[in-house]
């Protein structure tokens, strides 16, 4: 069965998501600043939560680089994350030139270890596609990359994603602008891993955009009706 990944931010979030059939849920906080390190005491709530299986996001700011004394504080949040339940991560960065910073990454994939992690849209971001994916594909612990092929969504990144697929379908986690219509054209090229997280979402009587357990279900109906699946 193909896996359906919900962005979340609260318990509440988390419940819904479990409700509508998520396989497994990232924890962000900040979803306006594309996602950043959500506070532990929100992670361990989140786990009370859910049995879901929970990936973290490790992103001090907006944007996909990072330095020395952040990357310290990151290592740090790791594993503060871990002890609050987390079993997996999302991170990676890229240097100024727009290549995939791999000293910083692989610092953090070090310190996460042995728990997996998934490689961000920083992919989508890099100056060289191809030389992104060739200079992350060896690094140890990561079991999935979020991709939509360009930085502007799947929309545009569909002929990237579907190129790519041929060598790199089992790691890759397509989302970002992701619409329904798009998942039978992924999964027809092996793709069978999907992120939401606005597709999900229903603003509530105060105003909040929470997920709705009835838009993850859409969606777990629409991944599963896949011929391809």
């Amino acid at each position: 069965m193909s896996l359906l990944e919900v962005v979340i931010q609260t318990e509440a979030d988390a419940e819904a998501a479990e409700e509508g059939g998520a396989d497994r849920i990232e924890v962000v906080a900040d979803l306006r600043a594309g996602g950043l390190s959500p506070d532990p005491r929100v992670v361990a709530g989140v786990r009370r939560a859910t049995s879901l299986p929970m990936r973290v996001m490790l992103r001090a700011k907006t944007g996909f680089r990072t330095n020395g004394p952040e990357l310290d504080r990151l290592r740090r949040a790791a594993g503060e994350h871990a002890e609050a339940g987390a079993d997996g991560f999302v991170f990676g960065f890229l240097e100024a030139a727009g290549t995939v910073d791999t000293s910083a990454t692989t610092k953090l994939a070090d310190a996460v270890a042995p728990l997996p992690w998934t490689f961000h849209r920083a992919i989508d971001n890099a100056v060289c596609a191809d030389e992104a994916w060739l200079a992350i594909e060896e690094l140890a612990g990561l079991d999935a990359v979020l991709c939509a092929g360009s930085p502007r969504g799947v929309d545009t990144g569909m002929e990237s994603l579907l190129r790519r697929a041929a060598a790199y379908a089992p790691v890759m986690l397509v989302g970002g602008g992701l619409r329904r219509k798009h998942v039978a054209v992924l999964t027809a090229a092996g793709v069978d891993a999907f992120h939401v997280g606005a597709a999900v979402r229903r603003r509530d009587v105060s105003g909040v955009a929470a997920v709705d357990a009835s838009l993850v279900r859409t969606w777990r109906a629409v991944i599963d009706a896949s011929p391809y699946g």
